[in-house]
């Protein structure tokens, strides 16, 4: 076996999903067959005591204050951006001009205008934006199944995101509440992840009407959003996404209806996959509850035996696996930042239709 390329990392954040990143950039090399060895060489962040613990935990080999002193640096060769959203654009184009491979936490941008800047900045360039729940191993099983017509016409898309972080006093100072660190509230942080979800398993959509509502006053960012749409399939759809869904810790989950069948999902039970084959005998039809971890199932050959579930970090090893098996091939992966830039497109779209209460176009 040829001797595996190194790869020098830096990444900017040291927060919540910074931890979700560096464990991917750990572990990927234990699951995937990739040819590539990541070095988790430096890691920038504000806080210096938050950044030194940060650094030991993770096993970063250096630590930097400023992100403008790494992007540039001739070692490194990926800059994997876990910042707050109004840092993605200034770090992603500085990296990209200085020819990195560049990775970007979701959404995208704070803007249409910086999306496209963004992925005009990376093209010819290997890039990732993640989208990690494309990974998680029952979503890909629905896509196969919808691929191979098991639903057939799809009639209704219906999707949710419900998490109480918003109903929680102490973390309303949190950049993610302020409109120029975070763009946007519900919008940026779990619809954008029910808008991606939906075109991997059903497609574009045409045209959209919203409404976005904020249970605290005075807060800069909408708190909650429900979208109605329609998909160039021909199907329908609802979104609904909120920061105070009062029960749920994370809540994402959808349910598609088509002519021969029908399929839901929720990541609080991310191993199972319920589906519904309107083609047998009426006398034997139900729902099926399939516990997604093989044999025959998506990265059941990665991970571990069936029956051996798997966890929210998983899903950030098989973006990244997939990724780097798609560089050493040549091949193109997605999400890309083409793909946030649809998203980010849509994202503007519902704002614009909550903002004047009518149906617009896509």
């Amino acid at each position: 076996m040829p001797e595996a390329k190194p790869m020098n990392i830096a990444m900017v954040g040291t927060g919540f999903i910074a931890r979700a990143h560096s464990n991917a950039f750990h572990q990927v090399g234990h699951f995937f067959d990739v040819p590539f060895a990541l070095r988790r060489k430096v890691v920038c962040g504000r806080d210096p005591a938050r950044l030194a613990a940060f650094s030991r935990q993770w096993e970063w080999e250096e630590t930097a204050a400023e992100w403008e002193s790494v992007v540039e640096r001739p070692d490194i060769d990926i800059v994997d951006i876990a910042a707050p959203n109004a840092l993605h654009a200034p770090i992603a184009i500085a990296a990209a001009k200085a020819g990195k491979v560049v990775f970007c936490e979701k959404p995208l941008a704070m803007s249409v205008a910086e999306a496209e800047s963004m992925a005009e900045a990376v093209r010819g360039r290997p890039n990732l934006v993640w989208f990690n729940y494309r990974r998680v191993p029952a979503i890909a099983l629905a896509k196969r199944l919808i691929e191979e017509g098991r639903l057939e016409q799809v009639f209704h898309y219906r999707a949710y995101y419900f998490n109480q972080s918003g109903a929680d006093p102490s973390k309303a100072q949190s950049w993610r509440y302020k409109r120029a660190d975070a763009g946007s509230g519900a919008i940026g942080d779990l619809l954008s992840h029910l808008l991606d979800t939906a075109r991997y398993l059903n497609g574009e959509i045409t045209d959209l009407a919203a409404s976005t509502h904020r249970f605290v006053p005075g807060r800069e960012v909408d708190d909650a959003v429900q979208v109605m749409v329609r998909f160039v399939n021909g199907g329908v759809g609802s979104f609904e996404a909120s920061r105070f869904g009062v029960g749920r810790k994370n809540g994402n989950g959808f349910e598609i209806y088509g002519s021969k069948g029908s399929l839901a999902f929720d990541l609080e039970d991310m191993n199972r996959l319920r589906f519904f084959d309107a083609t047998e005998p009426p006398a034997t039809q139900g729902e099926r509850n399939i516990l997604v971890t093989g044999p025959d199932h998506p990265y059941s050959s990665v991970f571990w035996k069936p029956g051996h579930i798997i966890g929210y970090e998983h899903t950030f090893i098989a973006t990244l696996g997939d990724f780097l098996q798609a560089l050493a091939k040549g091949g193109e992966f997605h999400t890309n930042f083409e793909d946030g830039l649809w998203v980010q497109r849509l994202m503007e779209r519902v704002d614009a239709s909550a903002g004047s209460g009518e149906w617009v176009k896509v």
